[in-house]
This record gives structure tokens, sequence and C-alpha cells, in this order.
């Protein structure tokens, strides 16, 4: 029988401490003449192995991941570190490969003594790596969508503490697809972990509004040509649901147009089938008045908060999502804040576990696990979160917008609550 261990840390414990720090890098900051980095028990930096999609069908993601990687560990350092320590990064390809993405892990606890490992996107390789990760005692912080850590399927040495799963998603959004564009639904998604997600769990969720899937289409991740999967959609069909993925997304929503004509049924896309793809794309003005998913909206919204303005500038992303330096490279928006916002949370959990070392790994899953309410700020400017301890998994806000004028606009917010589901596993009873 395994006992839960017993922790130092609470809810209530971590805020007061967030906030003492908070206000002493405040008051440091105020002092003239002081700068770089405060007084520590060791000036070695925290090393924090990136696991980045550098190659492979993640590469557009693991590029923008990387950038915004590199802009919080900008922004934290400038702020005097983790702990008066900086923070430097370790980063390996794993190639969105399983298999190396386990290897990357290894290297990063016995060749490159990383502190902790961060980054993962793509689910089957989280599931090839957080195996070994538990195995070396390493923490493993992913920034992926899927339900594998709420799942209960990982370990105690896995979190997702920066950006919603997939099961949430759609729980929170199944209502306005109903209500709005129809209860009959074909599915089209990518035959992996990530895309029998959807299948399994928006399935469900759309039965609880009282629709249906009426078609299920799975389809290769490194396909190149989708016109051959389309004649499987039943006429009956009043909603197309597609969440594609990779280097393809852009042949997949032209010959979905070009299939259609303008007589397509209602469209509700996640925008992973258009993330790092301008919109506005030859080809792709069948999608005027169309709705997506969308993690952390990709314009500028009228009512854009100065959070993510800020944010914006930190990783040169201009108002319409893409690159500052460079107008047609356009970002993957709706992820990657996934990345800011774990490493600030990272932050919080060393300085309020007082991490100086390896032999403090179990404080710091101990005072993440601790973590709760995480208002709108510029540490969360995606939106406030809400993360479960034992589940190891964050809830947050999910946005569906409307393709007008060839950009997206923000047309429904859903609520913390719409999001919520019942414990599947209680990672803190687990013993280190």
């Amino acid at each position: 029988m395994v006992t839960k261990p017993e922790s130092k840390f609470t809810r209530r414990g971590v805020l007061r401490t967030l906030a003492a720090g908070t206000g002493a890098i405040a008051a440091t900051s105020a002092l003239p003449g002081l700068s770089g980095f405060a007084q520590a028990q060791s000036s070695a930096p925290i090393k924090i192995g990136f696991q980045v999609h550098r190659t492979g069908i993640g590469a557009a993601y693991g590029r923008w991941y990387n950038r915004t990687t590199e802009a919080a560990v900008k922004r934290i350092n400038d702020m005097g570190g983790i702990n008066g320590r900086p923070v430097e990064l370790v980063a390996e390809d794993d190639g969105t490969d399983p298999k190396r993405g386990a290897e990357v892990v290894e290297k990063f606890a016995t060749q490159h003594g990383c502190d902790i490992a961060f980054g993962t996107l793509f689910s089957h390789v989280v599931y090839g790596s957080a195996p070994r990760a538990g195995e070396l005692k390493l923490p493993y912080f992913v920034v992926s969508e899927g339900h594998h850590v709420a799942s209960g399927k990982l370990n105690r040495y896995t979190l997702q503490p920066g950006i919603t799963d997939v099961k949430s998603q759609v729980q929170a959004m199944a209502p306005f697809v109903a209500d709005n564009l129809g209860k009959k639904v074909t599915m089209i998604f990518p035959d992996f972990a990530f895309g029998h997600d959807h299948r399994d769990f928006f399935t469900a969720a759309i039965e609880a509004q009282g629709g249906q899937v009426v078609e299920s289409i799975a389809i290769p991740p490194t396909e190149t040509s989708f016109s051959k999967y389309f004649p499987r959609i039943p006429r009956e069909t009043e909603v197309i649901y597609h969440v594609m993925v990779g280097p393809a997304v852009l042949t997949f929503v032209k010959e979905l147009g070009e299939f259609f004509g303008p007589n397509s049924p209602e469209i509700f896309g996640f925008i992973d089938s258009l993330e790092a793809v301008d919109i506005k794309s030859p080809g792709l003005e069948f999608l005027e008045g169309t709705y997506f998913w969308e993690g952390n909206p990709r314009n500028a919204q009228a009512d854009q908060s100065s959070h993510d303005k800020a944010y914006r500038a930190a990783v040169g992303v201009d108002d319409n999502g893409a690159s500052t330096d460079d107008a047609q490279d356009v970002s993957t928006y709706s992820h990657m804040f996934g990345c800011w916002e774990t490493l600030n949370i990272i932050k919080r959990g060393m300085e309020t576990a007082g991490y100086q070392g390896p032999a403090d790994r179990a404080k710091l899953i101990e005072a993440v696990e601790a973590m709760s309410d995480m208002p709108l700020s510029d540490d969360h400017p995606q939106g406030a979160k809400r993360f479960n301890g034992k589940t190891h998994q964050t809830f947050g806000h999910q946005y569906i917008s409307k393709v007008t004028d060839g950009k997206l606009v923000v047309e429904h917010t859903t609520s913390i609550d719409d999001g919520l589901y019942e414990d599947e596993v209680d990672y803190t009873t687990q013993s280190f």
C-alpha cells in the first residue's frame, strides 16, 4: 500500500511565500545601484533541460516554443533569476519522436546535470518520455494538451501546470457547438494519442448536449494529401469538427475547402489546423464565417489586456500573431504561451521550496502541488488558471473565435468552471 507523504507546503503557505517573494523583488529592484543576482547559497545556474521539437512533425511548434522559452528565461534572469541564481537552458531536439524523447530526458539527468526537464508538446512524445523521467526522479514539466497527465497514466514527477488539456477544452466548448452550429458532427483528427483524446472526449461531451458524432475520420499525422478522406463525411453532417497537426495543415484546410466549395456544413476547427499558417493564405477564403478554438487569441482583441500586450512584445509577436521581424512568419500563438506560464510556475515553485539542487526536487513538486488559483497577470497573460495538485493539471479559459474579415475575433470565452471534471488520480498519494 502506498501512503501519502506528509507535505510541509499548503496553498495558504505558498501564497504567503509568493507575496513575500514579490515584495522582495520589488524592493530590491527599487534600490539604486543594485543589479544582477541576489545573494544565494549557490551562484551556479539552475539548469532547465528544454526538450524541444526542432525536427519532425512538431518543428513549427518547436521553433516558437523555443522563441517563447528564451524570452521567458530572459525575463526571469532580468528579474534576478530564481533564488538569486541565473537560469540556463539546455536544449535538446527530440525529433518529435517518443524513443528519442526518452533518450533526451536521460541526457538531461545523466549528462547535463539538469535540475528539471521542460517543454514537451506532442502527446506521444510525452508518453514515451515521462516513464524515464519518473525512473530518474527528474521533475518533468510538459507543455502539451493531451489528457495523459490528468488521466493518471504517468507519474508524480510529470506535471502540466501551464496549459489546459483536451478533455477540459472540449467539455467547455461542446455547449457552444451544439447550441449554435449543430448536433450531428463529423470529426477529422490525427491518428495518435492527441487526436484520440479529441475523438473520445468530444464524443462524450456532444452527447451530453443531445448531439452525436456521426463519423470519426482518423488521419495519419504524416499524411500529405487529404481529399481521399472527405467522401466519408455523411450527408447528414451539420458540423465538421477538424483538428490537424504537422507540416501539411495548410494543404488539409485548402483541400477541405475545395471539396465542399460554397456549400459546406458549419465548420468548427481547432486552431491546430492553422497554427503557424496565415489565415489570409490563398485558398482559405472559405474559412470566412467559420469558427475556431483558440487557447490564446492569435489576433489582438479590442479588449486586449496589458498582460497580453507585454507578452507579445517580449516574444516578438505583432497584433496579427506574426513575428515582428517577418509578417509572413506566423506564430503558434494558441499553444506557446504555455511555455511562458510554465516557466513562471517553476520559478514560483522553486522559490517557495527554497530549491537549491536535485536534493530538493521532491520539495519543488510538493510546492507546485500546493498551488491553486493563478490570476491573470504578466506571469499568466493567457488568462486566469486553477491548478489541481492532485491531478497535476491546470484548468483555464477557452476562446471560440469566428473568422471575420480575415481575422480571428473572439465570440465566446468559457469559464474555468466549464472545463472542470472529476479527478481520475491523486498523484500526491504516490511516494517519491
